[in-house]
C-alpha cells in the first residue's frame, strides 16, 4: 500500500491572464507519518520538441507529515516568456505537478494548457510576435 495518495488537485482561478500565477489546491492522504519532507514542483513545458525549454516555476518542501488527510494551496509564478520559443507561445502545452520523497518521484499530474488571445480580434489577426500581455492561459482541469 502506498504511503501517500493524492486525493484531488483543483485548479484555481482558471482561466487567467498569462502573467498570473498558477494556483493548485492539492489534497493528499498520508497512511503513516513521514519524518522527512515531500518536494512538490510545478513545471511548465515551454516546447513539446525540446525539454530544455521546460521551466520549474516553483518548488516547495512540505513536511514532516503526520498520518492523515492534508491540503495546501500551491502557488507558482507564471512562466518567463523570454524562455518560450515564439512558435510555442500560442496554443496547447502542458503544466506538470510532481512530488518526490527522498529524491524519488512518485507522482506526476499533468494538465493541458491552452494559451490564447481572449479578444476575438486578436484571434483573427494575431500580432507577428506573441503579445504575452494580451494572452491568457486556460487549463483543461477536467482531464488531468
Amino acid at each position: 500500500m502506498a504511503k501517500i495518495s493524492v486525493l484531488n488537485v483543483a485548479v484555481l482561478e482558471n482561466p487567467s491572464p498569462f502573467h498570473s500565477p498558477f494556483l493548485f489546491e492539492i489534497s493528499f492522504e498520508c497512511n503513516e507519518a513521514l519524518a522527512d519532507d515531500l518536494e512538490w514542483k510545478v513545471i511548465y513545458v515551454g516546447s513539446a520538441e525540446n525539454e530544455e525549454f521546460d521551466q520549474i516555476l516553483d518548488s516547495v518542501l512540505v513536511g514532516p507529515i503526520p498520518a492523515g488527510r492534508h491540503m495546501f494551496v500551491f502557488q507558482a509564478d507564471a512562466p518567463n516568456p523570454s524562455l518560450i520559443p515564439e512558435s510555442d507561445a500560442i496554443g496547447v502545452t502542458v503544466v506538470l505537478i510532481t512530488c518526490t520523497y527522498h529524491g524519488q518521484e512518485f507522482i506526476r499530474v499533468g494538465y493541458y494548457v491552452n494559451n490564447e488571445y481572449p479578444d476575438p480580434e486578436l484571434q483573427k489577426n494575431p500580432p507577428p510576435k506573441p503579445d504575452f500581455s494580451q494572452l491568457q492561459w486556460n487549463i483543461l482541469a477536467s482531464n488531468p
